[in-house]
């Protein structure tokens, strides 16, 4: 039985992709690259410095951690402007509660950016029972450290809890930690989620709702 649900941040309840891209991508415009979005496709779901330290890769520049501070200060002046918050997302949380589900956070993004993305949505922190950044682990999705650090946190045990992912790491995370796994189909379509461990595949993060009962 269900009792511990877990949120990836990005494409589950915020659409903030498009926006850390862009703000990247005018970092590395002032250091004279261009990119594209599609630069940072293969690095989705394992977090900022990954994703910036391989597109700098791939463009022969060398990746330090002042490009990643340069990107979250371009991303945290237009955040209330570009992160699209998905809808319902307040109310989801609500409904979660009064069932008596706990609640976390387990994003790959560092801590400044999961404060500026729950700031967008209207929560914060406190809003859930844990929450877990990249700034708390060692090891990125796919590794599992994140989810069982929150599983812990939540006093759970992983059969008992569910992960709500919209990337393909997130949900190779998600089975090596014991956890079920609910796919969100915002970046991914169902047949990839589901090769990559989802056990469902719901449309919007809403729908989690009408499978949560079946885990």
């Amino acid at each position: 039985m269900i009792k511990y649900i877990i949120f990836d941040m990005d494409g589950v309840l915020v659409d903030s992709e498009e926006a850390l891209r862009n703000a990247a991508m005018i970092m590395f415009e002032r250091k004279g690259v261009i990119v594209s979005h599609e630069d940072f496709l293969p690095f989705t779901g394992m977090g900022e410095a990954r994703a910036i330290g391989g597109v700098a890769e791939k463009h022969g520049i060398e990746f330090c951690m002042e490009m990643k501070d340069e990107t979250y200060a371009i991303y945290g002046e237009t955040a209330e402007e570009n992160v699209k918050v998905y809808d319902g997302v307040n109310k989801l949380m609500k409904k979660l509660r009064d069932e008596n589900y706990k609640l976390a956070v387990a994003s790959a993004a560092d801590d400044v950016k999961v404060e500026i993305n729950l700031r967008c949505i209207g929560l914060s922190k406190s809003d859930f029972d844990t929450v877990i950044t990249g700034s708390d682990v060692t090891k990125h999705k796919p590794d599992p450290e994140g989810f069982l650090m929150a599983c812990e946190k939540l006093n759970g045990i992983p059969n008992q809890c569910v992960v709500v992912e919209d990337a393909i790491a997130g949900c190779r995370a998600a089975k090596a930690a014991g956890m079920s796994c609910v796919g969100v189909m915002t970046t991914f379509d169902e047949e990839t989620l589901k090769k990559a461990g989802a056990d469902f595949a719901v449309e919007k993060t809403n729908d989690i709702l009408s499978v949560l009962k079946q885990l």
